[in-house]
């Protein structure tokens, strides 16, 4: 297909768009012609930045996936809770834009984290946790972390009562009990779930960690 001359539009402006649009319409309503039509232009405009859909695509994860902050947090005794916040983040950021999960699924790919790995390996360095742990810790944030917040994601959303969705009290007693007693939300589930991960990795290698914090709202 012919390119324009000229790009009538940005790399940056295709990414946001195509974002507003999965966000108010879905990601089955995402098409080219409905992009280029939501900025204004001809379709062959957006070929002067991507090579094709799947490309944009692959920008919007990076996108979704970029937009969490590193926490601003001393290393030392209590580093666990720096992940906790770093996880807090990624969630926050993919729950902004849940009709994108399934693109971060497909399309988000691992060295656009590298650079923040570097940083948190670092980190981990600096509170002395010991160097051959730091890929566990590291593998096991992301497969933690990414799984959970996609799953809760492509759920939408849930209370105390619902983090299980269609519990029969009479065919699932336990469980509806279980349920009834929890006292956690969902995000302060997630946030539990990644400090026993953290906590029992260095328990397992029998190296020290930094108490947990009380757990917040």
């Amino acid at each position: 297909m012919p390119r324009p001359s000229q790009p009538l539009i940005s790399r940056s402006s295709v990414v946001a768009a195509s974002i507003e649009i999965i966000d108010s319409e879905g990601l089955d309503a995402f098409s080219l012609p409905k992009l280029a039509k939501h900025l204004g232009v001809r379709a062959p405009s957006l070929y002067h930045h991507f090579a094709d859909k799947s490309e944009i695509l692959a920008a919007v994860a990076r996108q979704i996936a970029g937009a969490g902050t590193i926490p601003r947090r001393k290393p030392g005794p209590d580093w666990p809770e720096f992940f906790v916040a770093l996880a807090l983040n990624f969630r926050r950021s993919i729950l902004r834009h849940r009709n994108a999960a399934p693109i971060l699924l497909q399309y988000l790919p691992r060295d656009l984290l590298i650079s923040t790995y570097e940083e948190t390996a670092k980190f981990l360095a600096d509170s002395g946790v010991p160097t051959y742990l730091h890929v566990q810790i590291l593998d096991g944030m992301e497969r933690l972390t990414l799984g959970a917040a996609l799953t809760e994601a492509m759920r939408g959303s849930s209370t105390k009562s619902t983090i299980f969705p269609n519990v029969d009290a009479e065919s699932q007693p336990v469980l509806a009990h279980a349920l009834a007693e929890n006292a956690l939300t969902s995000k302060q589930l997630y946030e539990e779930m990644v400090r026993s991960f953290l906590h029992g990795v260095m328990r397992d290698a029998g190296a020290p960690a930094g108490r947990p914090a009380a757990v917040s709202a």
